[in-house]
């Protein structure tokens, strides 16, 4: 079985080589076994399960020394990274990634420390063990964090609950950057997004589709604007707007 983690970057210079370590260092080794909380495994599969991993970049144009520090990285070996000429979004990047992901299951992983690689065997053991398609990894089902930014806080939690209203959903973090699927399930599914309006757009279609999306509780270390947050309130009408749009059309 092969993981496919997919990094998208734009000007990450301070954080790229330190994310990248980071991933290589972990072992994805997901303790599924045969009856494990309940569920039985899938046919022929039987834990602990050792995923394979491949790792895939897209450099978004950066306008630092980001495309340097990716072409060094990707001489030693194990990792693939693609380069969009200009910056094009969030969203255009992770697309590009899909299209070259050959992994049975697909994991986003942001290019800043925010998100942490060792959360990845908690991430993919629902998917592993045949109980979901879709994992949502949220900062708000008790895991350690660093205090964020409230109306940093407060705008994703309105974009939440009208994701849950729309879509009849109960989610905690919509706007959570780990999201985890079954190859085939994001595979098969039309994103138009370019910015970070991926994340609702992702979200309404996996819903509408019928998955029913497994959320499991992350930690979370949420960088300040002056160390390269680039999240802003525009993102959040551009959210919403995204949300009730893919209400009534796909």
């Amino acid at each position: 079985m092969k993981l496919s983690i997919l990094v998208p970057a734009y000007n990450e210079q301070a954080t790229i080589r330190e994310i990248l370590a980071r991933v290589r260092a972990v072992d994805v080794v997901v303790e599924a076994e045969d009856g494990n909380l309940g569920y039985p495994l899938p046919p022929g599969v039987k834990g602990p399960i050792r995923l394979e991993k491949e790792i895939i970049v897209v450099d978004d144009g950066s306008t630092d020394n980001t495309p340097d520090l990716l072409r060094q990285e990707a001489g030693q070996g194990d990792v693939q990274v693609f380069f969009h000429a200009v910056n094009q979004g969030k969203g255009a990047a992770v697309r590009t990634a899909i299209q070259h992901a050959t992994g049975d299951i697909l994991l986003i992983q942001d290019a800043d420390l925010e998100y942490d690689p060792r959360d990845y065997a908690r991430l993919l053991q629902p998917i592993v063990e045949g109980r979901a398609a879709v994992v949502y990894g949220s900062r708000f089902l008790g895991g350690p964090r660093k205090a964020m930014l409230f109306w940093h806080a407060a705008g994703n939690k309105l974009l939440t609950f009208i994701t849950n209203i729309l879509y009849d959903a109960i989610l905690s973090d919509m706007e959570t950057c780990y999201k985890v699927f079954r190859a085939e399930v994001i595979k098969d599914i039309p994103l138009r997004a370019r910015r970070f309006e991926f994340e609702p757009e992702v979200t309404a279609k996996v819903l509408k589709r019928g998955y029913r999306i497994y959320e499991v509780p992350i930690s979370y270390t949420g960088r300040e604007y002056e160390e390269g947050k680039k999240i802003t309130w525009r993102d959040g009408f551009l959210a919403l707007w995204t949300l009730i749009k893919y209400r009534f059309v796909d």
